[in-house]
């Protein structure tokens, strides 16, 4: 079955008759739970189920669980987790085992509500311009301490049977603009980049998915990222990423044009599926229109991040919970 180039949203906490339809035809890759979508327990088991009834298979579900700021599911259906570098910081030495047993335990808690993808780790680079919505986001400040906590993390991750996305591809690290509302342009020489920020990625280019970043890097093209064949190219060539590659949502601020013309424009400079979050219904229906089917190449990598999944490894949750205090002095929750 040939899946739509699309990973898309549902409005509410259950899927409206529309909507069941709607995604029926569409056949999304898969799609992408909010806030808005949780209520309780059962309630998101049964929207999960819900989703993958609509299309007739086991699809991939997401969601944005970094922890800190970025974290959907909130007590009392999840742990209250610290931002990714205090939490790191914190743990001193024991960052790398730290940061695993936090993914493990996401992990976890997303499968408990039938959630099978998180949308982490990631691998930018942090600096003294990175905007403040990121800063604290990112793992570390160095090549070396952000790709062995970036690891870690998508190990946890995959050892709970969660298929981790590693983003923003090609790095993100140096925006000192807010890509939600405007679009960062990155000046620093291609050798820079290529020596710390896509070195990063380069060496996570194992991680069955990665998330686009919405930039633009004058060394290589006066397009967004996203956008840019060039920068595709060159993910998939000198960073060898050859997982899937989903555009971040195309509804942020960063990209201008109509939804309709940035998936069209996504999917031509060699994204694999576009996500487009909190639109109207007759929107989702216009891009999912515009995205069409995936290629061969991108359906064969979508096959790929599904086999990914793994049945998740015995966890002792008192005992996570009791070593990961003890790294972290029992500073782990925020």
């Amino acid at each position: 079955m040939r899946y739509g180039a699309t990973i898309l949203d549902a409005e509410g906490l259950r899927l409206s008759a529309e909507e069941k339809t709607f995604f029926a035809e569409a056949n999304p890759f898969g799609f992408i739970l909010f806030a808005r979508n949780i209520e309780s327990a059962d309630q998101t088991r049964a929207l999960c189920d819900d989703l993958r009834a609509a299309v007739g298979r086991d699809c991939l579900i997401t969601i944005d669980q970094e922890g800190g700021r970025v974290q959907r599911l909130r007590p009392p259906l999840a742990r209250q987790w610290r931002p990714a570098l205090d939490h790191a910081t914190a743990a001193g030495q024991g960052a790398n085992r730290a940061m695993y047993l936090r993914a493990r335990l996401i992990a976890d808690e997303l499968r408990g509500l039938g959630i099978d993808s998180n949308c982490a780790p990631l691998a930018d680079v942090a600096g003294p311009d990175t905007h403040a919505f990121l800063q604290n986001r990112c793992y570390g400040t160095d090549l070396t301490t952000v790709v062995t906590r970036a690891r870690a993390t998508a190990e946890g991750l995959l050892d709970g049977g969660v298929v981790p996305v590693v983003k923003h591809i090609p790095g993100h690290g140096r925006a000192s603009l807010d890509s939600h509302k405007d679009l960062p342009r990155i000046t620093a020489p291609l050798a820079d980049l290529a020596g710390e920020d896509f070195a990063a990625f380069a060496a996570l280019n194992h991680l069955p998915m990665g998330m686009t970043a919405h930039l633009v890097y004058d060394a290589l093209d006066t397009q967004p990222a996203t956008l840019s064949a060039r920068v595709m190219q060159m993910i998939r060539s000198d960073i060898g990423f050859d997982g899937l590659i989903m555009s971040d949502d195309i509804s942020m601020k960063a990209l201008s044009g109509t939804p309709q013309d940035i998936a069209r424009d996504t999917l031509a400079a060699g994204c694999d599926v576009v996500l487009f979050c909190n639109a109207p219904l007759d929107e989702r229906r216009a891009v999912a229109a515009v995205a069409g089917e995936m290629t061969d190449a991108a359906q064969a990598r979508a096959e790929r991040a599904e086999a990914a999944r793994r049945n998740p490894a015995p966890l002792d949750i008192p005992a996570a919970e009791a070593e990961l205090s003890a790294l972290m002095g029992g500073q782990v929750y925020g």
